[in-house]
């Protein structure tokens, strides 16, 4: 198998790393069918490949096996973000190659330098990379590595700028939108909910980033991962204040 080095994570705060743990947590209780998740949000720049590493990261330090797959081919970021650096003697090929038929399954998937921590790194970037992802060479693979670990992750592209993640989630048991605090407008929220949502792959949740603890801790506000099956916001219902309702939605 190939091997590559994962050559840093950007700080992480104390309160950042608990807001990850939690998250984690909540995560295995989405129950055994939900293995294969997609990772996106409304726009560039909100954190979605920062959160599928500390994810990955954290998982991985739990005891459990993880895989993650870079699929935002039009402009990924982890590589330069986190400084992938590839054996010698590694393929050096990533998610593009073998969707374009120039590398097979095992080309791609790299053990990595943290312990039970997998990755296909997203390969050679590409402008339009739609049909390829309609391929089923995608799916076989995601198929493979949820054989293979417990938890798989994707890094999507935005929804609001290509409709490649909606693509993506159709091979995947789950999404979870990464939204950065007042970053995103209420409307753009709804519009890309409503846009996964007829995929057919159930939103597991929202995760709140780019938070200013200070800030947001001295309106008595808390960090929470909210997921479909303990808290979920209806687009459309509307509370005495005017905004978004919390819904209960206990099982």
């Amino acid at each position: 198998m190939n091997n590559l080095t994962i050559g840093r994570f950007p700080a992480l705060s104390y309160a950042g790393s608990e807001a990850i743990n939690t998250l984690c947590t909540n995560l295995s209780f989405s129950g055994e069918n939900v293995r294969k998740i997609m990772l996106t949000s409304c726009h560039a720049s909100e954190g979605k490949s920062f959160v599928s590493m500390n994810v990955m990261r954290t998982l991985a330090k739990l005891g459990r096996t993880v895989a993650l797959v870079d699929a935002d081919i039009r402009r990924s970021m982890i590589n330069a973000t986190f400084g992938l650096q590839f054996d010698p003697d590694s393929t050096k090929q990533g998610l593009s190659h073998l969707l374009a038929g120039m590398a097979g399954e095992e080309d791609v998937i790299y053990r990595t330098n943290i312990a039970g921590a997998y990755m296909v790194p997203v390969g050679r970037e590409l402008s339009n990379p739609l049909p390829l992802l309609n391929s089923p060479r995608f799916g076989r693979l995601l198929n493979r590595l949820s054989e293979r670990v417990e938890c798989v992750l994707v890094d999507a592209p935005p929804v609001g700028a290509v409709i490649d993640a909606a693509q993506i989630a159709k091979s995947c048991d789950g999404i979870l939108v990464v939204v950065a605090y007042n970053e995103v407008r209420r409307q753009e929220l709804i519009d890309a909910v409503r846009q996964l949502e007829q995929t057919g792959c159930p939103i597991l949740g929202t995760v709140l980033n780019q938070v200013k603890f200070d800030s947001y801790m001295s309106k008595k506000y808390y960090y929470k991962s909210h997921y479909a099956n303990y808290e979920s916001y209806e687009p459309g219902q509307k509370s005495n204040g005017g905004g978004q309702r919390r819904s209960s939605n206990r099982k």
